[in-house]
């Protein structure tokens, strides 16, 4: 068993509740290798923001679970070197099973979601509980999911919205005892979120319904990429065929990280970023073989990107 400080990470909680206070939202930045992580802890240092750094259950397989923690530990150093000692929370982001939520805390994760929401409502109540009790034993923080989301992402996938519904989001956190609650208002997981022509568009109305049932208690956002059109055509420009697609727009995800939603999860926005960056090393310098002559403008890139979703979507700048 790994205790996640002994690796000089920490939980979601006080985060949280600074958030929730302060009006701002904390990055949750996916990553399935070095570059990613080194671009999201020099987007953070440099702003001065704390991070989650999520690990899907396909990135903890691709990775491996020991490279893993120790990435971590090393993101927690490396922080520091670049002068700033920023809160660094490591997530398992979408576990399915108890298993897995059980696996990841023993190798030192500090926080879990146990997405149960395609499950029937007891059922979803009944693994969320047990997940909860084990990790508090750990003082590890328990996201929990309400309603669905469409689109497709790892190993996450469903065909169309199902929105939370309020009226079952007082009774789920009080037989769960979960930490914070991802809600289904709109958002949608991968790149292809929404249709040219289509109006993307955020059930605030829900959330706030939400927020005045349970108030003050900590609200997650899934699938809140915006599919950056410029980057898309960058994309296309060197090569690639992305069918058109829009995302959801960033003047919406800050107005929720006004709110209670103190926790957004962004990944396909990063993905595409540094598709965009390694297709145009490819063009311009086919002769190219050094995947650090690709990968590093990729991570500049990505660094870039996060560091204006810090600043501008979710303002958590400056709140490390």
């Amino acid at each position: 068993m790994v205790s996640y400080k002994s690796l000089g990470l920490v939980n979601s909680k006080e985060l949280f509740k600074k958030a929730v206070a302060g009006g701002y939202a904390i990055p949750a930045f996916n990553f399935n290798n070095m570059e990613q992580m080194q671009a999201i802890i020099q987007a953070c240092v440099e702003e001065k923001s704390p991070v989650i750094l999520q690990v899907s259950s396909g990135a903890r397989k691709y990775a491996n679970q020991t490279l893993i923690r120790y990435m971590a530990q090393g993101a927690v150093e490396y922080a520091k070197e670049l002068g700033y000692n920023i809160p660094i929370v490591l997530h398992l982001d979408h576990g399915d099973s108890f298993e897995l939520c059980k696996s990841c805390i023993e190798f030192g994760f500090s926080s879990v979601m146990i997405d149960g929401s395609h499950l029937p409502y007891d059922e979803n109540v009944a693994l969320t509980k047990k997940v909860v009790e084990y990790a508090h034993q750990h003082d590890v923080t328990v996201e929990g999911e309400l309603g669905v989301l469409a689109g497709v992402e790892d190993e996450v996938s469903a065909e169309t919205h199902t929105y939370t519904r309020p009226e079952e989001v007082e009774d789920f956190v009080s037989k769960t005892g979960v930490d914070s609650l991802a809600i289904s208002i709109g958002t949608s997981h991968g790149a292809y979120k929404f249709k040219p022509g289509q109006k993307p568009e955020i059930r605030l109305d829900i959330l706030h319904e939400i927020e005045k049932r349970i108030p003050g208690f900590p609200i997650v956002l899934h699938g809140s990429s915006s599919v950056p059109q410029d980057i898309v055509a960058e994309i296309n420009k060197y090569g690639g065929a992305l069918k058109d697609s829009i995302g959801i727009p960033e003047e919406q995800l800050r107005e929720a990280s006004k709110s209670a939603v103190c926790k957004i999860n962004i990944d396909s926005d990063g993905r595409l970023a540094m598709t965009a960056a390694i297709r145009k090393v490819f063009v311009e310098k086919p002769e190219e073989f050094d995947p650090r002559k690709y990968l590093g403008p990729a991570r500049d890139k990505l660094k870039e990107l996060y560091k204006h979703k810090v600043e501008y979507v979710l303002g958590s700048n400056g709140k490390a």
